[in-house]
């Protein structure tokens, strides 16, 4: 056999046995008489030793010739360590060598094995098979191994069944761009790679099944930034006969089940918020609650001074930092920077001082007088030392803006710890949301989305189709959402006048959704659902900001595999074969 034991479970009580361990070479220390060799698995790090004068010359020799990454195989007697390494599981014991195998060679690799690797993340994704080798990418996909068991268990315990779904489907026109596949067997026709199972699991609601769940994989073809993939994984639910308090209580129970059971985290009921007090309050359908800086609206204050930018603003609003009144000019030119940056877009920022001696300092002190500045103080609820920054402009635009520079504060002031953690259900999300580029509404989530019960008849009236709440909810934590779902139409007549707003004509309605809206004739019951979002919810457990670390062979931010070199150009006989004429000047060699 390989191995008798890995190179993790060797403990003092192991002393006297004789044992054969396999593995990867950490490291080789030679200190002439002593050879020390640091073997590494899955599960650890066990020191292995030689002795000149002790050990056979020919075995000494042999452990020379080691590299970094060979991979061998090691019998020897299980030893106390005379030197012990209390940082190491391992760290009472040796392996005394008395028989090596080197099972394979390895080159040098192109950067160290370690937890704190020199490689940088290009270098790292492209031989992504040895940063898989370091501990801590090891133990994110640990983690993700272990999130999915508890999210299978918990689910089926609750009499959801995993079914599988279709990776090949009908490409739809509403939400991200598909990835399309070429038929060969039906020349000029597409498959498109599921952005998510939304219509089958549906008809599985109409099939009868009550309760389904997936762990998916999905596809989109759209920007990518850290927390984005092109291809990525779901938590995929849905569930008949229920109302959205349901819902909610199902999947708060599922996530306070794996803080518990991972973090050791118990949590009470999870905070609800309006989307419409989550862009007033905090400029953001996804508000990071792990800290305050609520938004405070102040044109009631701020209007008629003669200080043009707020007299002619649709709205004035700001943040008050605690604590922040030492800011230095510089500091807060910064910030003005920031506010300024293309990303955000805001045309400048204004700031009052509340000093410690209870004077004010501003950069509108033309304008507003010490009177004035306490009003503003008033509105905030500041308090001597603390700092009020203010934007000012069109509404939703101004709070976005606000949005960005609350994040930064809460960066720079250390409230955003990546261990404290800060559930959120946002509910009532507007239905539609309007397109100034198309000049026509979309649907904000999809088109399958019922909108409250008392807001349906605004349907009726295209004037209040921005009013339309919906009957959706997105479950949010420390700023990101983790997770979104609504309740189901699952009436035929609802359905078609949903598909009307969204502009779609009946043929292109039944062209698109004919097999779904087919299926509402046959009794679809009353259903709801939500997906979280699985490399993220792995990424905020690990307190970590990129979701690539979670993911076995990421993409990169343009969407490439630069390991195995995919996407790539076809061979001009596979193009022939799937009836796809290019100009294959234009593809790269």
């Amino acid at each position: 056999m390989y191995r008798t034991h890995t190179c993790g479970e060797l403990r003092l009580a192991n002393a006297g046995q004789e044992v054969t361990l396999s593995g990867w070479v950490q490291r080789v220390r030679d200190k002439g008489a002593l050879i020390w060799i640091d073997l590494r698995d899955r599960y650890g790090i066990t020191q292995l030793f030689l002795q000149d004068g002790v050990s056979d010359p020919k075995l000494i020799e042999q452990a020379r010739s080691f590299g970094r990454e060979y991979v061998l195989q090691a019998k020897g007697t299980v030893v106390e360590r005379e030197s012990k390494n209390p940082n190491m599981p391992t760290g009472e014991i040796e392996i005394k060598v008395s028989e090596f195998n080197l099972l394979n060679a390895s080159k040098v690799p192109p950067f160290t094995i370690e937890d704190e690797s020199d490689g940088g993340d290009d270098l790292r994704m492209k031989y992504r098979y040895l940063d898989l080798r370091r501990n801590p990418v090891r133990r994110n996909l640990e983690l993700r191994h272990n999130m999915a068991i508890l999210v299978r268990n918990y689910l089926s315990n609750l009499n959801f069944l995993e079914i599988e779904t279709p990776f090949l489907i009908k490409s739809t026109p509403e939400g991200a761009r598909d990835f399309v596949v070429p038929s060969r067997m039906n020349p000029g026709e597409f498959y498109a790679l599921p952005q998510s199972p939304q219509q089958y699991k549906q008809l599985l609601m109409v099939a009868g099944f009550d309760r389904y769940f997936q762990i998916v994989r999905c596809f989109r073809d759209e920007d990518l930034r850290a927390d984005r993939q092109p291809e990525f994984t779901q938590i995929d639910c849905e569930m008949s006969f229920v109302e959205q308090e349901d819902v909610l209580n199902t999947f708060e129970g599922l996530a306070k089940h794996l803080f518990k059971e991972i973090k050791g985290i118990e949590f009470d009921k999870f905070p609800r918020m309006t989307w419409h007090d989550a862009m007033k309050y905090y400029g953001s359908d996804k508000p990071d609650i792990r800290f305050g800086m609520k938004f405070v609206e102040l044109n009631d204050v701020a209007k008629g001074k003669g200080f043009g930018l707020f007299d002619g603003a649709e709205l004035v609003v700001g943040i008050n930092a605690e604590g922040c009144a030492e800011y230095t000019r510089k500091q807060l030119d910064q910030l003005t920077e920031f506010v300024k940056r293309p990303q955000v877009g805001a045309g400048g920022m204004v700031y009052i001082k509340y000093n410690a001696d209870g004077t004010f300092k501003s950069s509108v002190d033309k304008f507003y007088t010490a009177d004035d500045l306490k009003k503003f103080a008033d509105k905030f609820g500041a308090k001597p030392g603390d700092l009020m920054l203010i934007l000012c402009g069109p509404a939703m635009k101004t709070r976005k803006q606000l949005n960005e520079l609350r994040l930064e504060m809460g960066n720079q002031l250390g409230l955003r710890n990546p261990q404290k953690f800060a559930p959120l259900w946002v509910i009532d999300f507007p239905l539609l949301e309007w397109d100034d580029e198309t000049q026509r509404y979309y649907a904000m989530h999809h088109p399958f989305t019922a909108p409250k019960p008392e807001d349906e008849y605004l349907l009726d009236d295209p004037s209040k189709w921005g009013e339309i709440r919906a009957n959706a909810y997105d479950i949010v934590m420390n700023g990101s959402e983790v997770g979104g779902g609504s309740i189901r139409i699952h009436d035929r007549v609802l359905q078609n006048k949903m598909f009307h707003t969204l502009g779609f004509t009946d043929e292109q309605a039944q062209e698109q959704f004919g097999f779904l809206m087919g299926a509402f004739e046959y009794g679809a019951p009353p259903h709801a659902g939500l997906a979280f979002g699985f490399d993220r919810l792995c990424s905020i457990f690990a307190g970590a900001d990129s979701i690539r670390d979670f993911i076995a062979f990421p993409k990169n931010n343009s969407g490439r595999d630069v390991m195995s070199g995919s996407p790539a150009p076809l061979a001009k006989e596979q193009l022939e074969e799937l009836e796809i004429k290019l100009d294959l000047k234009d593809q790269k060699a």
